[in-house]
């Protein structure tokens, strides 16, 4: 599998995760808000987490970034907001 194949990870983060010998669950997590952040606009969170998570945690069920997937998954109940700056009622932003 190349790490570009696919489309939630093009910068192949979480690819690469797996692959780092030795890597903790903090460079895990840090590695996730990066993915997280630089996701596309145009694909949902919670569905390429999921498609991420399915790929990766059955050869790997004990990898920290399974781990970190897992708890992805487990928040997801929690409402995902994208904070771009809230306008005020003049119309200037925060």
């Amino acid at each position: 599998m190349s790490k570009y194949s696919i489309p939630s990870d093009p910068r192949g983060l979480i690819f690469e995760a797996y692959r780092i010998d030795g890597i903790t669950s903090e460079d895990c997590r840090s590695i996730f808000f990066d993915w997280a952040l630089g996701l596309n606009d145009d694909l949902n969170l919670m569905d390429e987490l999921t498609s991420l998570y399915n790929l990766y945690s059955q050869k790997n069920p004990n990898h920290p970034m399974s781990l970190v997937l897992k708890e992805g998954l487990s928040n997801s109940s929690r409402k995902i907001i994208r904070r771009r700056g809230r306008k005020k009622q003049n119309g200037t932003q925060e």
